[in-house]
């Protein structure tokens, strides 16, 4: 415990980071996404380079090189085309959201019998197909939703840090048990 109030200073600047991009989110969700879409290419481009100078490690070489080439074409398709990267990415959330939807309903159907308060399985299936339908009809809307999420998330977890930084630096001046440490 000790520890961690001599370094409370590092969850405060990492809450204060995080509340920062959950408001950048927030405020501008599509610079948001593509920023997000650009980190991926840079590091899949990164990722092949070093899988490259890897391949003549041991291992698998041709497989080793296959794969370096392949992350780092993808990761110059995600540079030059990063609208079509978050459209395909959408398409999957959606496509994941109808699957599972339907696969809880269908669960919820065959355990009608074992499990009292299927309807609950049954609503968040229905929910998730809805959702997910939603994110075909509308993926720019969509799109927007996830960066808005994602900034929702890290603002209640910057808050969460913020709230972690104060209380680790009070143990570290009074004790864990709330009274001053002995002199």
């Amino acid at each position: 415990m000790e520890e961690l109030a001599h370094t409370w200073w590092v969850y405060l600047i990492r809450g204060v980071c995080a509340i920062l991009f959950g408001l950048v989110a927030i405020i501008w969700p599509g610079i948001t996404l593509f920023v997000l879409v650009t980190v991926f290419g840079a590091y899949a481009i990164v990722n092949g380079i070093f899988e490259l100078f890897s391949s003549g490690r041991g291992g698998s070489r041709g497989w080793t090189i296959f794969s370096g080439v392949g992350s780092i074409l993808i990761g110059l398709l995600v540079l030059f085309w990063p609208g079509i990267t978050a459209l395909i990415l959408l398409l999957l959330i959606a496509s994941w959201a109808v699957v599972v939807g339907i696969l809880e309903v269908i669960a919820a159907i065959m355990l009608r019998r074992a499990v009292e308060g299927e309807w609950m399985f049954i609503v968040s299936g229905v929910l998730a197909v809805l959702f997910g339908i939603l994110l075909f009809l509308w993926p720019a809307t969509g799109a927007l939703a996830i960066a808005w999420l994602i900034g929702a998330m890290a603002l209640v977890y910057g808050i969460s840090l913020l709230a972690l930084a104060f209380r680790v630096r009070g143990i570290g001046s009074y004790g864990p048990s709330g009274r001053p440490h002995p002199a």
